[in-house]
């Protein structure tokens, strides 16, 4: 039969696990927010250990907490940091109170692994109390959104780190394949020639733009507002503590972070984190064209277009032997929908704030962070299972490029827009190749076409066959 301690806070007495790290603000918060069926994430947990770990050393510092205090505190919140004790963390990480629940979580768990220290089963608080001590100098307004700042910063090591590995990938592909002149398309028609290797320096080059603006939003949310307490104003904050607080955290993460100039903007608004979910869903835009361009080349594969071949990676019909699907751009294209569906949440919140505080942050930080796991593990998937296995249908490739119509567009300087226009109808039409038009109407010589009908200088800057229009001047 399972023990219980009673615990009383401001709403009643209530029985607790007796071996419960956690106590009974945490357990009423688990009952009243049954909403994910999920716990904390990892990072909000450690974040907020970082930040307990902080605090406590402010105020020691500060001379408003007692060194053995202090040291409980430390050592406490280093095995919360260490990830010993998530199992302890049992809030729903969608929780109405701005987060109260998950920062009284972290504050009970604190204090009872503190009270080991002195010899106390948990639930006494004789030495080390959740809101006197742990929680000293704190609100859980400055607590939840810096902690929730500090997590996605971990997140987007990894996420920035796979961004680079894809751009490297595309890289590579972009000088393999840059011999290789293909018909370009736009609106889905045929276009002009272009080289492969140039869609995928393009692709390569729409990433590292990514890579740039999710730096720029990752470096505005170090700005925190701790020592803000309540509303901004610092109500019951040490103003030595005050003053020590930002730069402890900063030595404690290893992020350079900075107080907020203004703490009560700091509490009030989350724009910063509106741009970083902008700055994501971006990024997960950019990786969605990119796979619907890889499965377009890709489809057939003979009566498709078929101009690139991506890895098998599984069967693709439960009913058509033999069929392979371009399961990989599927995924990561499924991921960017959920980006986007996050952003639309993460603006939705930013938005509703009202006053001093912005009570919808629990949700958006499980968004943000969803987002950005989400996009690391796309990331990861498109290069190892797709983009590093790419290869190129060349004959195809050039069989298409040789039917097109496309290739007129290089005759227009030479003979008109409107004659031009009237050999592709015709070519369409009858299905007799543009050359073959050209030289049975003597328009043109067939060396000179040549000349203008190069696919590799159709893919460079400049008119093709521009000297002989010189000739025709002089």
């Amino acid at each position: 039969m399972e023990k219980f301690r009673l615990e009383s806070d401001s709403v009643g007495e209530k029985q607790v696990p007796a071996d419960a790290l956690y106590g009974v603000q945490t357990l009423r918060g688990y009952e009243n927010f049954r909403i994910t069926h999920s716990s904390l994430h990892p990072a909000m947990i450690k974040a907020l250990g970082q930040v307990k770990k902080a605090c406590a050393i402010s105020n020691f510092e500060a001379g408003v907490m007692e060194e053995k205090v202090k040291d409980a505190i430390v050592k406490a919140s280093d095995q919360v940091i260490e990830g010993k004790f998530d199992d302890e963390f049992i809030c729903d990480p969608v929780q109405g109170g701005a987060g109260t629940t998950a920062n009284m979580n972290a504050n009970e768990v604190i204090a009872n692994l503190a009270e080991r220290e002195f010899g106390n089963e948990p639930g006494k608080y004789e030495f080390v109390h959740p809101n006197d001590h742990v929680n000293m100098g704190q609100s859980t307004n400055d607590v939840y959104p810096t902690a929730g700042k500090l997590g996605a910063i971990a997140l987007a090591d990894s996420m920035i780190n796979e961004l680079g590995l894809l751009i490297e990938s595309f890289d590579h592909k972009a000088k393999e394949f840059d011999h290789i002149v293909k018909m370009g398309r736009t609106q889905l028609q045929d276009a002009v020639p272009i080289r492969l290797g140039q869609e995928f320096a393009a692709y390569r080059d729409a990433l590292k733009r990514d890579v740039v603006r999710i730096s720029d939003a990752i470096e505005a949310i170090k700005t925190v507002n701790m020592g803000a307490s309540a509303i901004g104003t610092g109500i019951n904050v040490d103003t030595d503590y005050l003053e020590r607080i930002v730069p402890n955290l900063s030595k404690i993460t290893g992020y350079e972070l900075h107080q907020a100039e203004d703490l009560v903007d700091g509490t009030q608004n989350l724009d910063v984190l509106s741009a970083l979910s902008s700055a994501l869903k971006t990024l997960g835009l950019s990786l969605s064209k990119i796979s619907n361009d890889l499965r377009l080349m890709s489809s057939g594969p003979r009566t498709g277009i078929g101009e690139i071949n991506l890895p098998p990676k599984q069967n693709g019909s439960s009913i058509m032997p033999g069929k392979v699907n371009p399961v990989i751009p599927e995924v990561v294209s499924q991921a960017a929908y959920l980006v986007a569906g996050n952003d639309t949440t993460v603006s939705m919140c930013v938005e509703a704030g009202q006053f001093e505080l912005n009570a919808f942050e629990p949700v958006l930080f499980k968004s943000l962070y969803e987002s950005i796991e989400a996009l690391t593990g796309a990331m990861n998937t498109l290069r190892v299972n797709c983009v590093d296995g790419i290869t190129a249908n060349e004959d195809r490739i050039a069989e298409l490029l040789g039917r097109s119509v496309g290739m007129i567009t290089a005759l227009v300087p030479h003979i008109g827009y409107k004659p031009a226009a009237a050999i592709a109808k015709e070519s369409l039409k009858t299905g007799v190749p543009v050359r073959e038009i050209i030289l049975r109407d003597k328009i043109m010589t067939s060396e000179n076409l040549d000349e203008i009908l190069d696919a590799k200088e159709l893919t460079k800057p400049g008119i093709a066959g521009k000297h002989l229009l010189d000739e025709k001047k002089n």
